[in-house]
């Protein structure tokens, strides 16, 4: 499966890869603008991949069909799961940026996929996991491997409506207790990206990839 993306190079020379993964009803121009927020000064590469799957009677692209929050339709779920690996080893390839220099983040359904990809047992572990208002999800055949050592950034609002709060306080015991670093961030907000995390997501970002020592 190829999908369709937008790609912001770096001003000079990348320092990083950051793939960023949209949620439900959105597109590949949906997380451009939050790309470049979070490298102000264009020392990344940035990429964001349009979901396969269209939403009948809306617009936007979705990744997975959802029966139940948390709990992601296991064929669609591994279809884009295959498509998004093969999307990222394409992106690796291209740059010439290795997965240790590459953080996988995301909004709601792309937090979830941004998850599932960066704790996949088969899959390269990248530097970070930039998870806004997302979930670790429950599904067949996929478990999150805590072998695997990404940084992870979490932000979600006590009041998201879609996403409980509550999914992202069980991806931080959950991952605190296997080991991994999380940076973890509440607040009032809803189902959105709260402009409060930003500043915290920026410098979580920057000491991450851009200037960062020997890879992992």
């Amino acid at each position: 499966m190829s999908l369709i993306y937008r790609e912001r190079p770096a001003a000079g020379e990348a320092e990083g890869l950051l793939i960023l993964h949209h949620g439900r009803g959105a597109d590949e121009h949906d997380l451009l603008g939050l790309g470049d927020t979070l490298d102000p000064e264009r020392r990344l590469h940035i990429v964001t991949p349009r979901a396969p799957l269209t939403l009948g009677g809306w617009p936007g692209y979705h990744w997975y069909v959802v029966p139940r929050v948390g709990y992601p339709d296991q064929d669609t779920f591994h279809a884009a799961y295959k498509g998004l690996s093969e999307f990222h080893d394409e992106v690796w390839e291209r740059t010439g940026i290795a997965p240790e220099r590459t953080i996988f983040g995301g909004f709601s359904m792309g937090s979830v996929m941004s998850y599932s990809l960066g704790l996949g047992a088969d899959r390269p572990s990248p530097a970070g996991i930039l998870a806004f208002s997302g979930f670790i999800p429950v599904v067949d055949d996929w478990q999150p491997d805590l072998a695997k050592r990404p940084e992870v950034f979490i932000a979600h609002g006590r009041q998201d409506p879609v996403m409980e709060v509550g999914f992202a306080r069980r991806a931080k015991e959950l991952l605190e207790a296997g080991g991994l670093a999380v940076e973890y961030h509440e607040s009032d907000a809803a189902h959105h990206i709260d402009p409060a995390h930003v500043p915290a997501a920026i410098d979580w970002v920057g000491r991450t990839l851009v200037g960062a020592g020997t890879p992992k």
